[in-house]
């Protein structure tokens, strides 16, 4: 998750990018620079790949001298992790310096628009269109402040931006569109700081703001500014950041796992980064260590994991065999390891586990290591025993999860089962169903689309009042959503301690649906997808027998709304993609019970974060 900072005031600015990049670290990076406005107010710039200590070396030879700068960290999203893509990114003149947190979703039309006016481009990113963008309006004698909302307003995604500009100097520009990446303002005496998480504040001030989506904020050595991108005036409130390092990790959030829950537009973004082409909508996944014709040898895909884990491989499971057209069954690691299973090196087995260290996953990949299959693992961290085990590792890239109950980490295993199946169906040649060329576009769209689920707490916290009293749950889906189910169903028990249990909705009148009655709420999951009607006949057969429905649904469905006693809306997407949405407000859902029956959310009685014996 790419990392912010920036700062104006009367102390030399490098060293305080350096040490707020260096607080920001635990957030991961590829490649790392600053840019620091000289006495002359030139921006003075430097990049380089690799570790921070790499950059740091480079910069202290030539410490660039000036009051006012901005920093960044980066995993590379357009373009490898090189000099020339590291941010900050600079306009045709330099004159004006961008650090971006985000995914230009049009920057193909963007930069071929700038590209026509005479910008020219040194970089492979999407976030250089940005300065050309302030550059474009800044000549049409717009000032900085005002050229900064009128680009913004060209962009699509879910954005965090820094920009800093020799024609303004002392003052930096930030704001915020959806709700990927974060923007803390931080308040000094005679100095002002920015960071995309306050770990990279607190040794400097305690006192912060923070930004909300679709605001911009200006700050100079004596203040700050705020407004929406209409140039709306917005009054904010600071806060006093508490000290400690656990805490300020936590930031404005009263749990970890709601924090988790809210950094999961980025965290997906993240998944994604490096591993699509914008230009021809290509998914390419070079951790995959087989050739095409390699991959053409294989009869099946075996998925195994455990809890979360197993249900993103159910998901993935389908996606395998609607994308790749190749046979696939998942299992329960601990059954798997038991069963004597019939795989052999035409078999590619797929792990799911977040830390890599899960005793009965790595039994199962010890037993397939045996077998001879081919392997591949998803999990959340480098060097551990999964990685060790498998022929290949791809790395989910959802940050620290310190929540016990796993949340950011189930949709990044998600968003990366989905790059797998479609990078298996083209290796393979077979692009299943003919859906593979219109799915990049709408994976892109993620990162604002879940940002957008998580503007309305409100709706939550109000559900919570309404059902937390109720001793049981039952949570129905079908097709793709029926893991969703059962994930649903596992965070209200996990956090909540309320029985909960997730059923594919056609098996309700095989035995649930004896159980129905007003004291049980059932869960409905239902989006606008191929197996709506029969999810529909599902809620009549339970409002039929006196029970009460909480229907998960697409936005616009109306006829939904006036059959269920409660509806959660989500965005309309491809049907492939509903369970990486659906996944939102079920957490949500289960965060705001267990709050309201006062459960140790982030820590809930008998669980571990990572099961390491059997």
């Amino acid at each position: 998750m790419c990392g912010i900072i920036g700062y104006t005031g009367n102390q030399q600015a490098a060293s305080i990018l350096l040490e707020g990049l260096a607080n920001l670290e635990y957030r991961g990076y590829d490649s790392a620079g600053i840019a620091v406005l000289d006495p002359s107010d030139q921006p003075i710039v430097h990049k380089s790949p690799g570790r921070l200590s790499v950059l740091r070396s480079q910069v202290e030879r030539t410490m660039p001298v000036g009051v006012c700068g901005i920093g960044h960290t980066r995993w590379a999203t357009h373009g490898g992790p090189t000099e020339r893509n590291a941010h900050p990114h600079v306009d045709c003149h330099g004159e004006v310096v961008v650090a971006h947190n985000g995914i230009v979703e049009n920057c193909v039309e963007l930069r071929d628009g700038l590209t026509k006016q005479g910008h020219e481009y040194v970089s492979q990113t999407d976030t250089e269109c940005i300065p050309h963008l302030i550059e474009s309006y800044m000549a049409q004698e717009y000032p900085l402040e005002e050229a900064v909302r009128m680009a913004a307003k060209q962009l699509r995604g879910a954005h965090a931006v820094v920009v800093a500009s020799s024609r303004e100097p002392g003052k930096l520009v930030a704001f915020r569109l959806g709700n990927a990446g974060g923007i803390v303002v931080g308040y000094g005496k005679n100095e002002m700081f920015l960071a995309s998480d306050l770990p990279a504040l607190v040794a400097h001030t305690r006192k912060v703001a923070y930004l909300a989506g679709g605001e911009a904020v200006v700050i100079t050595p004596h203040e700050a500014r705020y407004s929406r991108l209409d140039g709306t005036v917005v009054q904010k409130t600071i806060t006093q950041a508490p000290y400690d390092r656990v805490s300020a990790v936590k930031g404005e959030f009263k749990h970890f796992m709601l924090k988790e829950i809210y950094e999961q537009p980025e965290a997906v973004m993240n998944s994604m980064r490096g591993r699509i082409s914008f230009e021809d909508n290509r998914i390419f996944l070079n951790e995959v260590p087989y050739s095409g014709q390699e991959l053409r040898g294989l009869q099946r895909v075996v998925l195994v994991g455990m809890g979360t884990s197993l249900h993103a491989a159910m998901v993935g499971r389908m996606w395998f065999e609607s994308l790749a057209r190749i046979p696939a069954e998942v299992d329960n690691s601990s059954e798997f390891r038991y069963r004597d299973p019939l795989i052999d090196e035409r078999t590619l087995v797929v792990s799911v586990s977040q830390s890599g260290e899960t005793a009965d996953t790595l039994a199962a990949m010890e037993l397939a290591q045996e077998k001879k299959a081919r392997q591949l693992t998803l999990c959340n961290y480098e060097g551990t025993q999964s990685t060790r085990l498998a022929d290949g590792t791809l790395l989910i890239r959802a940050g620290l999860e310190i929540g016990v109950a796993s949340s950011k980490t189930f949709t990044c295993s998600l968003a990366v089962l989905f790059m797998l199946a479609q990078h298996l169906a083209a290796r393979m040649e077979r692009n299943g169903n003919g859906h593979l060329s219109g799915l990049v576009p709408d994976m892109v769209r993620l990162p604002q689309l879940l940002g957008g689920i998580l503007t309305n707490a409100k709706q939550y916290e109000q559900l919570a009042h309404k059902y937390a009293h109720y001793p049981s749950f039952l949570y129905l889906g079908r097709g793709l959503n029926y893991p969703l189910a059962l994930e649903g169903a596992l965070k209200l028990k996990e956090i909540s301690y309320i029985h909960a249990e997730g059923y594919p909705a056609g098996e309700m009148k095989h035995g649930p649906i004896s159980l129905i009655h007003n004291e049980m709420p059932v869960v409905a999951l239902m989006p606008q997808d191929g197996l709506y009607e029969k999810m529909l006949s599902n809620v009549n057969e339970v409002k039929a027998r006196g029970g009460r429905v909480l229907a998960v649904a697409t936005e616009g469905d109306k006829a939904i709304a006036e059959k269920a006693d409660d509806v959660i809306y989500i965005p309309k997407v491809s049907p492939y993609l509903y369970p990486l949405l659906m996944s939102v407000p079920l957490q949500l859902f289960a965060y705001h019970i267990a709050v309201q029956r006062g459960c140790d959310v982030d820590q809930p009685r008998n669980l571990a974060k990572s099961v390491t014996v059997e």
